[in-house]
């Protein structure tokens, strides 16, 4: 299970750089960060904080903007792996006119950046900074009490260890200028900053400085600040609706699940996420302890350091030395080591692999979230909607040679078009089992109409160079973040994907997701859309269980009746007649099931007793 959790991690990561590939939303070579470059103040920006005064731009859509507000203490020195404290009063006027530095992390392609920063430690510990975007308003004609807008809080994704929040798709402006509502985006600790436990870190600690998921505790800080602040901006504190797509969405369950955040937020939206915790034996132990952490286990990750600094020369002397040291001792070394130290120790390639969302017992419960949410008692139980995308991991298949040829070498062609759509079929629908139809059906048993659920099938894409993107990519994982936000950039890649034919679909489609989104933020259900004008998005039921969003070529926008599962779906494998024999259908069952609760070692056998050998399906076991 543990195995199976860590792959899907990692194969997140990867998605989100493979999916950036192909859908360039903010492709380096011509697109751009938001906010990346000092602004001019504008008067009517000025507002009154409980930490001061502060002052923002004009942005060219008409959309009043602040960047790099503080809202806790820079988590260095001391603080780092410390719950986030409270921000520090400043003197004066702050002017945020420019983004923060993004969180420590290692450069990547999937979050755009350029190619001497590829693979090499970027960012800064000190980041926990958020941006807001407002409609115009003077400083008199600020909403106050009664008129107050709804507040949508964004969590990016970037597999928790990548990303930053002022990317040019995460941008809030045309959300908060068409549709009167505040857009809040943030920063959060990524990576061993965002999720590390050793227990030599928590001798004398509070409860929430030795959970170890300080990047879960950002999001609570950021919501605090939400709730004493955003009021100067003309924000609801008592609506406030948090969302968040791939790691975004998977942090947003552990929300959902802790006693932290609640009352802190009032609806949620949950895009391509999973819910996935794990016990912090893995995150602290040995590998090979009676109870074996993970292979970037804090203790393996001291152990690694004393190699590195010649202390020791092996594992084996790295644990007799770790385990004789005091527990402030080996604070005192992990707090001596430099960011930069700390990523590159555990290599960039690694990054996807890290131990993340632990079962602390505080922060987070220490049970599987999914039974968590059996009872409304025992997690957040406001409003959700819970989605994914028709063809989130087609990506990761391109690379199985199988499946896929190269052409003149780098030309992807498809051998089989029926197989490669069987196969790549059964990850998407497990993703959608586990992250979105079992979560909806316990879910709604515990909290009734609520629960509304979503698959995005936008595929419209051209062909280039002999590729046809729209059987290769499909609608793949992160591609509907710009139709949410109606934020497509200017960037080649962009201008590639999105011609004179699929513009026009494009951006009615983008509006009525976005309408959807905003009108869930101000009254608890999608409904029609905040313009009343789109079908209408029944909760999750008997006779309706998800909106399907798509062009009217693809089928519209329209309700449909049929959930996945994995029960399911091993019916379908087992009468699925696309396999060209039925070694392969045992194959693929084998990469589906085992090591899960359907797994039958009979029924395997008896379909041909064929391992899974297709390297991709080793990350994607549900």
């Amino acid at each position: 299970m543990l195995r199976r959790i860590l792959k899907i991690l990692l194969i997140v990561l990867l998605g989100l750089v493979l999916s950036a590939a192909y859908f360039g939303y903010q492709f380096y070579i011509t697109g751009d960060d938001y906010g990346h470059e000092l602004q001019i103040a504008s008067e009517d920006t000025r507002r009154q904080t409980k930490y001061g005064e502060v002052i923002g731009f004009l942005d060219i859509t008409g959309t009043h903007t602040w960047m790099g507000l503080p809202y806790a203490k820079p988590p260095i020195g001391d603080l780092r792996w410390k719950s986030p404290r409270k921000p520090v009063s400043w003197q004066g006027t702050l002017k945020a006119l420019k983004a923060s530095d993004y969180c420590k992390q290692f450069g990547t392609f999937g979050e755009s950046r350029p190619p001497k920063e590829l693979g090499k430690p970027i960012g800064s510990e000190d980041c926990l900074y958020a941006n807001i975007f407002a409609p115009r308003f003077s400083v008199d004609e600020v909403p106050g009490e009664g008129d107050l807008l709804p507040v949508m809080v964004y969590i990016h994704g970037g597999g928790n260890t990548a990303g930053y929040a002022n990317q040019y798709k995460y941008s809030g402006r045309h959300l908060a200028q068409k549709y009167n509502v505040i857009v809040v985006t943030f920063n959060y600790r990524l990576g061993p900053f965002g999720w590390f436990s050793h227990p030599a870190m928590n001798s004398g600690a509070s409860p929430e400085d030795r959970s170890g998921n300080y990047g879960n505790l950002d999001t609570v800080r950021i919501l605090e600040w939400i709730k004493s602040n955003i009021e100067a901006f003309g924000g609801n504190p008592k609506n406030v609706t948090l969302f968040g797509e791939s790691a975004g969405g998977m942090n947003l369950f552990a929300m959902l699940a802790s006693p932290y955040g609640a009352g802190l937020f009032h609806q949620a939206i949950i895009q391509s996420g999973l819910p996935i915790s794990m016990p912090l034996s893995v995150a602290e132990n040995y590998a090979d302890a009676d109870e074996p952490g993970h292979q970037n286990s804090s203790k393996e990750v001291v152990n690694k350091f004393l190699i590195a600094d010649g202390i020791v020369n092996t594992r084996d002397a790295a644990i007799v030395h770790q385990d004789q040291m005091t527990d402030k001792a080996l604070s005192t070394y992990l707090l001596g080591k430099s960011a930069d130290e700390i990523l590159q120790i555990y290599e960039s390639e690694m990054m996807g692999t890290l131990p993340m969302i632990f079962m602390d017992g505080t922060v987070l419960p220490k049970e599987d979230l999914i039974d968590v949410f059996a009872d409304t008692s025992n997690y957040n139980a406001v409003p959700l909607i819970v989605g994914t995308n028709r063809d989130e991991f087609k990506p990761f298949f391109v690379s199985d040679r199988e499946l896929v040829e190269m052409k003149m070498g780098f030309l992807p062609h498809i051998i089989n078009e029926d197989y490669f759509n069987a196969v790549t079929g059964y990850f998407n629908d497990s993703w959608k089992a586990r992250g979105v139809d079992e979560v909806s059906i316990r879910l709604r048993a515990a909290q009734g109409d609520s629960v509304f659920a979503y698959r995005f099938d936008w595929d419209e894409l051209p062909t280039i160079l002999g590729v046809d993107l729209s059987v290769l990519m499909g609608a793949v994982h992160a591609s509907e973040i710009p139709f949410v936000f109606s934020s497509f950039d200017d960037s080649l890649m962009s201008n590639m994907i999105f011609n004179e034919g699929n513009t026009p679909g494009r951006d009615a489609l983008s509006d009525q997701m976005s309408s959807y989104w905003v009108e869930f933020a101000y009254s608890g259900k999608p409904g029609q859309g905040r313009d009343g004008k789109g079908s209408l998005w029944q909760p999750w039921g008997e006779s309706a269980k998800f909106i399907m969003f798509d062009t009217p070529e693809g089928g519209g926008v329209r309700m449909n009746p049929e959930a996945v599962t994995r029960s399911t779906l091993k019916r379908r494998i087992m009468t699925d007649t696309s396999f060209p024999d039925e070694k392969s259908r045992s194959e693929i069952y084998d990469c589906m099931f085992k090591e899960s609760p359907h797994w039958d070692e009979e029924e395997f056998m008896e379909l041909g007793g064929k391992s899974c050998d297709i390297e991709i399906f080793e990350f994607l076991r549900l």
